[in-house]
């Protein structure tokens, strides 16, 4: 038995940009949901294209790895030409606090013609983007286990009811639930899912509330998005 594991990520769509001034260099942050490296890449890309004029476009990110969710992640930074280890890497580190996976963050930076060292660029990427990260919605995905359960027309709006009935009350993502019913002339087929992949307690559920009439089908499984207050 295992239990589908939970990853902290951005919303999809388009997130705010930040702006921050440092000795008057401007950083431009932006963040954005990345499922994968080429996600990642393609944002960077799109992120240089918007401000070509500017000197430096700094990033980091952490997608899944090759496995998926809940696999080891694979983590990038660039400097982009800035002094090694004062813009990538400190943007990485903030993203790893975070604790976000499939995340991108680029810095975008116009040079104001005053050096802020070492130390003052650390500071600069950093502090840009905590201000973006801060400002991005944020959602949890979690995999869902599917099952299909064919039951006579006649059973089939109890069973949804009293399974729905299971859920009232419950703290969080309900451990099963009811996902769709399917009507047909003599027989109807509810899709229900869980946090488990054996199902959890759902088979012993269904056995008691069909007299152990009706089985289980393994159905696949799906990614759920719940959204995470500001």
């Amino acid at each position: 038995m295992a239990t589908s594991p939970t990853v902290l990520t951005l919303a999809p769509g388009e997130q705010p940009e930040t702006e921050l001034e440092v000795r008057r260099s401007r950083f431009l942050a932006r963040a954005a949901r990345t499922d994968t490296e080429q996600d990642a890449r393609a944002f960077i890309t799109s992120v240089r294209a918007a401000y070509p004029d500017a000197r430096h476009h700094c990033s980091a990110l952490v997608v899944p790895g090759p496995s998926g969710l809940g696999a080891p992640t694979t983590e990038r930074s660039s400097d982009d030409g800035e002094p090694a280890g004062t813009a990538g890497q400190p943007m990485l580190e903030v993203l790893r606090a975070s604790t976000l996976v499939g995340a991108t963050v680029v810095v975008t930076r116009y040079f104001g013609g005053v050096l802020l060292g070492t130390g003052g660029l650390v500071r600069a990427y950093s502090q840009a983007t905590s201000q973006v990260l801060a400002a991005a919605r944020r959602v949890r995905l979690a995999t869902r286990f599917l099952w299909d359960l064919r039951v006579p027309v006649a059973q089939a709006g109890r069973l949804e009811s009293e399974l729905r009935r299971l859920c009232a009350g419950t703290q969080g993502p309900c451990p099963a639930s009811v996902e769709e019913t399917v009507w047909g002339p003599t027989h109807a087929v509810l899709t229900l899912s869980t946090t488990q992949d054996d199902g959890g307690t759902l088979p012993e559920i269904v056995s008691s509330l069909t007299g152990g009439t009706a089985l289980l089908e393994a159905a696949g499984s799906r990614l759920t998005e719940l959204p995470v207050p500001q």
